[in-house]
């Protein structure tokens, strides 16, 4: 059954050069249980809400088997947060889900899939040398983005939490599609 590999949340603002100055995609694991609310999970900051947070994007989720893939490409380890998301899942492709498809996770916590991630500078610039280079099209083109999620039913997680996932309606499209719709 797929599960909740790590609940992750900001573990300091960093300097960036884009137009913010500071970026949260510094994440990191909670040990224990974190509430999720309606904005995401409590302790964790969106240093740019107009393209990260609220409610459509409260949530962001990874697969451990893509981060394996780019452990591979880059060559180091990439533990749960470091692509900035809030959660790191494992035996289920997040880029898979489909709009409006909903995970359970635990005994409360009801997500909905919204949209994809669209990797940006931001992203880029948090990869750093040799590969923020040309990082923004690279991830792009794997295909390997994640999901945002709008909460629609608030509790607590805790890593080993079981994740049911309740099919979205016939046809709806997935992450990626909604990507490649976009591109």
């Amino acid at each position: 059954m797929p599960s909740l590999l790590a609940a992750c949340v900001v573990r300091g603002l960093r300097p960036d050069s884009g137009s913010n100055g500071v970026t949260a995609i510094d994440k990191g694991a909670v040990a224990g249980s974190v509430h999720v609310g309606r904005l995401g999970l409590r302790a964790d900051v969106q240093a740019n809400r107009k393209h990260h947070g609220g409610p459509e994007k409260a949530v962001y989720a990874y697969s451990q088997e893509d981060a394996e893939f780019w452990e591979g490409e880059l060559g180091r380890s990439l533990p749960p947060g470091w692509f900035g998301e809030n959660l790191r899942v494992q035996g289920l492709d997040a880029t898979a889900a489909q709009v409006g498809e909903r995970w359970r996770i635990g005994d409360r916590v009801v997500l909905e899939a919204t949209m994809p991630r669209t990797p940006c500078m931001t992203f880029a610039r948090w990869v750093g040398p040799p590969h923020a280079s040309g990082w923004v099209r690279r991830f792009a083109a794997a295909g390997r983005l994640g999901a945002y999620f709008r909460v629609v039913h608030t509790g607590d997680v805790t890593a080993g939490d079981p994740i049911e996932v309740v099919p979205a309606a016939p046809g709806a499209p997935t992450m990626l599609e909604v990507f490649q719709r976009k591109g």
